[in-house]
């Protein structure tokens, strides 16, 4: 994006969150973020549906050999009739269908939202199908009737769009927010006078995803359970390169991974001068989530992109109840919460994952490490965050099973992150990447027996108080340094001393399985000192003779001074 771009999108962030924020004085980050992104939600389903009426409009009368929806003026006795016969011809659903785009039923159009929401209670909206008067209970029943209706139009939406009315939000509050949301041009954006190249789901999208970061940051602990931080996605994804296949994410939180795929995608269709809507179709994306609150705000999330998504039939237990038992996939990615303790069950006991060892009940790190193995294609390649001691433990099973993978040669590639990176825990984290076939294909050179250490701690920027954050450098040359190794090794790659190796198998064993990176990366190269060292020895000890001697003089002071008032020391 451009400067002008970025600057409307701050603003519109600013203002946005500005309004939403005032609902936080009568419910927790927990609570309001399901009415905010609810109504977000709907302004952007309803966004689309007017888009595409437009489109359809334009193409109802506009005569052209190739346009098969050409609605002949001369066909109708009068200009009212034909005028009538469009507005019948829009109301058909699967015009909207065709193109990726939710059908959206008359009483759940944002215009007749924020028509009704200021009527007053009890006023008749319409007549059901038996004939009976509809009236207006609420507001926020008006939003929840309007979401009812978007479900229930839309089968793939069915049971993941959260109802506010439970949340006993203020009338005032809503229309308040239903007003700023309606202030804001999502479809044609303009800044100092400039329309902008930003469309209304790229629009929506950013201002879906700004919202979930800053709900994980109200939330703290609890919001780091669906929202991984975007510079740590970015930084996966760029190393991955996710362009075709098979995307899954067992423990997917609000679908981070998937949305920053899509963007890869749109973002690298300009370097290689593909279509990206092309592109996605090559694209499948699995998950699954065990909260089921955190379930939705992923579909929600998938509906605002076009993206579609398969997510199970329900939130539940990657372990307990895998919802893609026969998946395997080309990318796996995954940040579960680290060093789950009590998710063990003796049902797992002798499962088919634990190929590589069966992993510590009181640990699932080398249980997620394990089930992603198991949906790993035999090319595919795979990224999980984990906490440190994933690269050092030896208790409880974990070492070996560590062994049995660098035996195996399934680990590609280590990075060490540096600290307060997360919202939710200040536990120093890594990423593994692993791969089942370290052959020279997909235009990667030879890695058997290898793997690269990379030591990133150091890299990075406090953004504020307690979190830390990458640039966009920092990325850069992580993700450089990766494709340079998988594509060059031995021949342009080398390693930098305090930052990058390339390791052998042997080089591993001798380190008895460890994998952390400082250990194979070494310290960073120091400048020399240039000045001799008697040289420096006589500096020093004469700038020491002077603090002495000063101290000496502070002291002799101090002494008079308390003298002075009847005091001695």
């Amino acid at each position: 994006m451009d400067k002008l771009e970025q600057e409307f999108l701050k603003e519109l962030d600013d203002k946005l969150w500005k309004s939403a924020d005032k609902l936080r004085s009568n419910m927790d980050a927990a609570n309001y973020k399901h009415v905010v992104l609810g109504l977000i939600f709907l302004k952007y389903v309803s966004d689309a549906f007017e888009e595409r009426q437009e489109e359809l409009v334009k193409l109802f009368k506009k005569e052209h050999e190739d346009n098969d929806y050409y609605l002949p003026r001369h066909n109708f006795d009068t200009e009212d009739d034909y005028e009538e016969a469009i507005r019948e011809e829009l109301e058909i659903d699967d015009y909207y269908k065709e193109k990726n785009v939710f059908w959206v039923p008359q009483n759940a159009r944002w215009k007749s939202i924020k028509e009704r929401a200021t009527l007053a209670p009890g006023t008749v909206l319409w007549q059901d199908a038996k004939g009976q008067d509809v009236k207006l209970k609420s507001v926020s029943w008006l939003i929840d009737n309007a979401l009812d209706d978007i479900e229930k139009s839309n089968p793939k939406l069915k049971g993941i769009l959260n109802r506010i009315s439970r949340f006993e939000v203020d009338s005032d509050k809503l229309i308040g927010l239903i007003n700023t949301f309606s202030d804001t041009s999502f479809s044609k954006p303009e800044l100092k006078g400039k329309r902008l190249n930003l469309q209304s789901k790229d629009i929506l999208g950013h201002v879906y995803e700004y919202f979930l970061g800053e709900f994980a940051k109200a939330e703290g602990k609890q919001g780091g359970q669906y929202y991984t931080p975007k510079s740590i996605v970015t930084l996966i994804i760029e190393m991955l390169e996710p362009y075709e296949g098979r995307v899954y994410d067992p423990a997917m939180g609000s679908g981070g991974f998937f949305v920053s795929s899509d963007k890869f995608i749109e973002e690298h269709a300009k370097d290689k001068h593909y279509k990206a809507s092309e592109q996605r179709r090559n694209i499948s994306v699995y998950g699954q989530e065990s909260n089921p609150t955190t379930w939705k705000l992923a579909a929600m999330n998938m509906a605002i992109r076009g993206i579609d998504f398969n997510f199970g039939k329900k939130n539940s237990d990657t372990f307990l109840d895998d919802q893609h038992p026969d998946l395997r996939a080309d990318y796996v990615m995954a940040n579960p919460p680290f060093n789950i303790k009590d998710w063990w069950s003796e049902s797992l006991a002798g499962d088919v994952r634990w190929k590589y060892g069966t992993p510590p009940t009181g640990n699932a790190n080398f249980g997620w490490m394990q089930h992603m193995l198991h949906h790993l294609s035999s090319s595919g390649s795979m990224a999980l965050l984990l906490a440190n001691g994933s690269m050092s433990s030896q208790t409880s099973n974990e070492g070996e099973i560590r062994k049995n993978l660098i035996n195996e040669d399934l680990i590609e590639c280590m990075v060490a992150l540096p600290g307060q990176l997360f919202t939710n825990t200040q536990i120093p984290a890594c990423i593994w990447f692993l791969t089942k076939n370290k052959s020279a294909i997909k235009g990667r050179a030879e890695r058997k027996g290898k793997t690269l250490f990379i030591d990133a701690r150091n890299l990075g920027y406090m953004k504020d108080r307690v979190l830390r954050d990458f640039t966009a450098d920092d990325i850069k040359k992580v993700v450089d340094t990766y494709h340079l190794w998988q594509r060059s090794l031995n021949k342009d790659y080398k390693d930098e001393q305090g930052f990058c190796y390339s390791a052998d198998l042997e080089e591993v064993k001798k380190n008895d399985y460890i994998l952390t990176p400082g250990r194979y990366v070494g310290a960073v190269d120091k400048e020399e000192d240039s000045e001799p060292f008697n040289e420096k020895m006589k500096r020093l000890t004469a700038e020491l003779k002077e603090q002495f001697t000063e101290s000496n003089r502070l002291e002799a002071e101090i002494k008079k001074n308390l003298l002075s008032i009847g005091y001695e020391l």
